[in-house]
């Protein structure tokens, strides 16, 4: 007889014992975002009832009118690290500067975690996936304060990234060096349980995944590509799916592969995207799950960040549609 799916903790916990020099202290990180998400899920259920639903009425440090929810978001998981010892900064979108969890223990904490608290904020309002990002590296010398350096590192330096989903169901996927599994929350205990293990991405994929409004602005070679993709001349490509929720996207990539693109356009070059907690986490997972993610020139993973908030373009999925469209970008 089949016995109860085994938790996120309990799965995170018997990593650790593979590992007899862990001192646990990455199984704790893993297990505060997995709660700080599990009070986000909540408020994102009541969207439209709760305090949080709606707009503040002001512009963020992007310029993009912030959400009451990217707010909540933000500091549910800022706080969850708080006189925990577990973080000794914080990167997120919602915040211009890196944040110093409180607590003296955390000035000498090994890692520092990068987040998107809420991906896709705007499509809250019309029900439709959200999520969040985030992405664990650690510290060359943990003895002294953080600074930049520690922040500022290629994301082939991650230790782990994942994302969670705020859909129909609310769904983990954690990618770490012994590949991607996929939990979901049961709605009665609470639990995130495990549901896929060892996920990997098809090759190719069927369908491709772009704001195609945009194509105006866009420069030719990213024209080119989109147009081979809507055109039939694009490998086994047949259909387009669009959410607008870069997470939810992703998702349905990694699943059923494919290829989602988000060029820089002709004035704007770097792209939407951000590097730090947006593209380099999702790239992580993607070449975890067999897949590849790039900028259009080159392995998204390799690239190191000048700055906090620094943009990328993004052309992640299926390891053969990558390849293709980079020869395409390449002209």
């Amino acid at each position: 007889m089949d016995g109860p799916r085994p938790t996120l903790t309990h799965h995170i916990l018997r990593h650790q014992h593979l590992h007899p020099g862990a001192r646990g202290e990455f199984s704790a990180l893993l297990v505060q975002i997995a709660s700080a998400c599990k009070v986000i899920g909540g408020e994102c259920r009541r969207a439209g009832l709760g305090s949080q639903a709606g707009s503040e009425g002001v512009l963020g440090h992007h310029g993009d009118e912030v959400k009451r929810l990217d707010r909540f978001a933000n500091d549910a998981l800022a706080r969850a690290f708080d006189h925990t010892g577990l973080a000794a900064a914080i990167v997120s979108e919602e915040m211009e500067e890196p944040y110093l969890p409180a607590g003296k223990e955390s000035a000498g904490a090994r890692y520092v975690v990068s987040f998107d608290p809420i991906d896709g904020s705007s499509n809250i309002e019309v029900d439709v996936t959200v999520g969040t990002i985030f992405s664990i590296q650690g510290r060359a010398d943990p003895s002294r304060p953080p600074r930049m350096e520690d922040l500022l590192r290629p994301g082939t330096d991650l230790l782990a990234a994942g994302y969670v989903l705020y859909g129909p169901a609310t769904a983990l996927v954690l990618a770490t060096a012994n590949g991607v599994d996929a939990f979901t929350q049961d709605p009665l205990s609470g639990d995130f349980l495990l549901t896929g293990s060892g996920l990997r991405m098809p090759p190719r994929g069927s369908t491709y995944s772009v704001n195609e409004a945009n194509f105006r602005k866009w420069g030719s070679p990213a024209q080119r590509l989109v147009t081979s993709l809507r055109g039939g001349g694009f490998g086994e490509m047949k259909t387009a799916r669009y959410v607008g929720s870069l997470v939810a996207d992703f998702h349905r990539t990694l699943l059923k592969g494919g290829l989602f693109c988000y060029p820089g356009e002709a004035k704007k070059p770097e792209g939407k995207i951000r590097l730090l907690y947006e593209a380099a986490p999702l790239a992580w997972v993607a070449e975890k799950a067999g897949g590849a993610a790039s900028t259009g020139k080159g392995r998204v993973l390799e690239v190191a960040p000048r700055e906090v908030h620094e943009r990328t373009p993004l052309f992640v999925g299926s390891v053969k549609d990558v390849a293709e469209a980079e020869g395409i970008l390449a002209g």
